[in-house]
């Protein structure tokens, strides 16, 4: 796999764990009202997730 590949897998992947954690609630999956500890952490692993492949998706044009 390339890493433009790469980073574009890791960038949708961490986009979409922040929006299902996000959401959790509203679809239903939510353990209770309010951002949970496992939420929180779905977020928190989203963003950094997305940001890798970012900075993978920059490291490789420069």
């Amino acid at each position: 796999m390339s890493d433009k590949t790469v980073g574009v897998v890791l960038l949708v992947a961490g986009v979409l764990l922040f929006l299902v954690s996000a959401a959790a609630d509203s679809l239903g999956i939510g353990g209770y009202p309010g951002i949970g500890m496992k939420q929180l952490a779905g977020i928190v692993v989203g963003v950094v997730i997305a940001a890798l492949g970012m900075v993978r998706l920059r490291s490789r044009k420069a």
